[in-house]
């Protein structure tokens, strides 16, 4: 753990931008390859980086949001498909209402009325959503990291490293803060996500991926004859607003039961308060609270394709989004997305954590460092 001043921060900020684009690549003879891909609405460029593996996989991502824009995987016969949600051109991403594939955050998913104490005194983050009738903060506020241009510097082999500096007070959040995520494409088929963070002032912090996933390609009709298995024995119930209780729900006997395999549209539309809340499965699931260590969280395949998908993640959580609001016009190649296009499991601490303390802490003192990891692990069966 270390301890940082606003000044070295900033210093940090721009040493890190600094760094040469293609030295590390061309010593390692990396496959990142890295194309203009428009300007974002306050003038920066925007870049969009392709990863390729030796067995044809091929991930590309974007410097605006820190975006998962594309993820090609072979299915059981070896044909690529891209499996994420999302569009062709970067302009619809400067609005992406859907969170299509972006890193989110500073505190990923929602906290209550966009309230909560911190070290006795109270905090107020933007109130840029609600559910149920009910306002809440949202992934972040009204200009999350999601909707920022990231520095890149491409590193060893397949990997991308991406930054970003959030000021003092954006969306309410105390401490100046750099943020970086690293994706590696390794030649196992995995999507490796590596997130840091570190404040110059105590905060709150929790970083996820919303990639939307059709493992039979997106756009190819609905997930709900997927099959997902998550090892998780409990879920922190949620009220009408979509805002955990406080309880840890067992998981036995119920719809939210996935600690064997089950299909999403199997038990989806029966008649449960809690699904009715998210109009379908919007809720954390819980692993434990030992974070840190990597551990396999869920595995998600589907029939047709014969791709299996298995998660692990060093955080102690999963949101399992099901797609129940999308409703895109034309996302890929014009293709529209509905409702259970795709699913989201979102790796992270439990949402409005700040407002509980009985859930696993999401405080980060200042200058200590937030880690997580997250791999996306693929294959076929």
């Amino acid at each position: 753990m270390f301890r940082l001043n606003s000044l070295l921060l900033c210093t940090l900020m721009v040493l890190l931008c600094a760094l040469p684009l293609n030295a590390s690549s061309k010593m390692n003879q990396s496959t990142i390859e890295k194309q203009a891909w428009g300007t974002a609405p306050n003038g920066r460029n925007i870049e969009l980086y392709t990863l390729k593996n030796s067995h044809g996989m091929e991930a590309q991502i974007s410097t605006w949001g820190a975006c998962v824009v594309s993820l090609k995987v072979p299915d059981a016969k070896g044909h690529l498909d891209d499996v994420v949600l999302g569009y062709d051109s970067v302009e619809p991403y400067f609005e992406n209402p859907c969170f299509f594939g972006a890193v989110v955050g500073r505190y990923a998913n929602r906290i209550a009325a966009g309230k909560f104490t911190l070290n006795g005194e109270p905090m107020e983050v933007s109130l840029n959503s609600e559910s149920g009738g009910v306002p809440c903060h949202l992934h972040g506020g009204f200009e999350g990291i999601h909707l920022k241009v990231w520095s890149a510097t491409e590193s060893c082999g397949n990997s991308l490293l991406l930054s970003l500096f959030s000021p003092d007070g954006e969306e309410g959040y105390p401490g100046n803060m750099i943020m970086t995520v690293r994706y590696t494409l390794t030649e196992n088929n995995e999507l490796k996500i590596d997130y840091t963070a570190v404040s110059d002032k105590d905060t709150v912090v929790n970083l996820t991926n919303h990639s939307y996933f059709n493992l039979k390609g997106e756009g190819q009709g609905d997930i709900l004859n997927n099959s997902l298995q998550l090892f998780c024995d409990y879920t922190t119930p949620v009220d009408k607003g979509l805002i955990p209780t406080g309880e840890l729900a067992s998981v036995a006997g119920t719809p939210f039961d996935f600690t064997e395999p089950h299909t999403i549209g199997e038990r989806i539309h029966v008649a449960n308060e809690q699904l009715e809340f998210g109009n379908g499965y919007d809720h954390n699931w819980v692993m434990g609270n030992d974070c840190g260590q990597l551990k396999l969280i869920g595995i998600l395949s589907e029939p047709e394709s014969g791709r299996v998908m298995k998660v692990l993640t060093t955080e102690p959580a999963v949101q399992l989004y099901t797609g129940n609001f999308v409703d895109i016009a034309s996302g890929k190649g014009g293709k529209a997305y509905g409702q259970y296009a795709a699913l989201c499991l979102e790796t992270q601490h439990y949402p409005d954590s700040p407002n509980h303390p009985e859930f696993p802490t999401t405080e980060l003192k200042a200058g200590e460092q937030f880690t997580s990891t997250t791999v996306y692990a693929f294959s076929t069966k």
